[in-house]
């Protein structure tokens, strides 16, 4: 049988258990557990995290680029409307002509945004 074990990012596992550490610590404060804050504070934020941190990409649950799971996320949410027009292309779904034009369009209408943006970052200086 073939398990897949749960894998995270370093990251994501940081900030888990950085809120499960302070969930925890608050808990036990509300509930009246005071002698376990201080343990649960320090054990959380002063030995787990920072051993994470340090020794996160060796340990079995964080996922590194070795595992063949790409970690770094890009900022796109999907295909940029010039990989989409290539794409459509490679299919045969446009001609070259109608390729060419819709591609010389979307760089004209980049470089006119682009230019608006260098425009709008000078004049806030």
């Amino acid at each position: 049988m073939n398990e897949r074990s749960v894998r995270f990012e370093k990251k994501t596992l940081l900030a888990a258990l950085s809120i499960l550490t302070f969930g925890l610590t608050a808990l036990f404060a509300v509930v009246g557990l005071e002698f376990l804050v201080p343990t649960t504070f320090v054990l959380g934020f002063f030995i787990v995290v920072p051993l994470v941190a340090l020794l996160g990409d060796s340990l079995p649950m964080v996922e590194t680029a070795v595992d063949g799971v790409e970690v770094e996320r890009s900022d796109d949410f999907g295909e940029g409307p010039i990989d989409e027009l290539r794409a459509r292309y490679a299919r045969g779904e446009l001609t070259d002509e109608e390729f060419e034009r819709r591609l010389e369009r979307l760089l004209e209408t980049e470089d006119a945004a682009a230019s608006r943006t260098t425009e709008r970052v000078f004049d806030r200086e």
